[in-house]
């Protein structure tokens, strides 16, 4: 059986892995994400580079110490017409971001990055599209009232196995995609590996 690493402290990308049968270990890679999003933003990178390179560099951080492992790092962002949305830090960010979409189609782009001796091997980055119904200002508030605060923030503002579901009027993707994890490509080139 095959040593895989995850490289991240999410819940649901660990349940993903679980859920299909790949088991692994967790180590998070505590990559602070924000100055390289700002950064990266600066240099005119699209939301997709973005989402691909925070994905390798998480992997990639912690592959340098594990030797011969393959280590699975990944992210997820909004892509809002061009315009990077990013996690929430707390519920009014979490209402913000909510208003933004409010009404309009966004793609959520998921990146994952197998890596090993601290370099890259393997990537793929998948979108899915989803089209938000109209609500009223209250109306979100309301909803963000059901959510509790780790799957808040865990699941870019809205829980699409969950009370998320109603927010859309239209889903086009896979739903672990959606979750954070493009999990039937990865497990396309691990059954590769063995």
């Amino acid at each position: 059986m095959l040593d895989l690493i995850l490289a991240s402290k999410s819940k649901v990308r660990k349940e993903i892995l679980d859920n299909h049968d790949v088991s692994c270990s967790v180590k998070v890679s505590n990559v602070d994400e924000e100055p390289i999003k700002e950064s990266l933003l600066k240099e005119g990178a699209t939301p997709e580079i973005i989402s691909k390179n925070l994905a390798e560099l998480k992997a990639n951080k912690v592959s340098q110490k594990m030797s011969n492992t393959l280590v699975l790092g990944a992210d997820s962002v909004i892509d809002l017409s061009g315009e990077l949305i990013s996690k929430p830090e707390n519920r009014d960010e979490a209402l913000t971001i909510l208003k933004k979409l409010n009404g309009k189609k966004h793609s959520l782009i998921s990146s994952a990055c197998i890596s090993k001796n601290g370099s890259m091997i393997w990537n793929h980055t998948d979108k899915a599209y989803l089209t938000m119904k109209h609500f009223s200002d209250g109306e979100l508030t309301t909803y963000l009232g059901k959510i509790k605060d780790e799957v808040l923030y865990a699941y870019n503002v809205y829980q699409i196995e969950g009370e998320g579901r109603e927010l859309f009027s239209k889903i086009e993707g896979d739903k672990d995609t959606i979750m954070g994890l493009p999990i039937k490509k990865i497990k396309e080139y691990l059954r590769l590996q063995k």
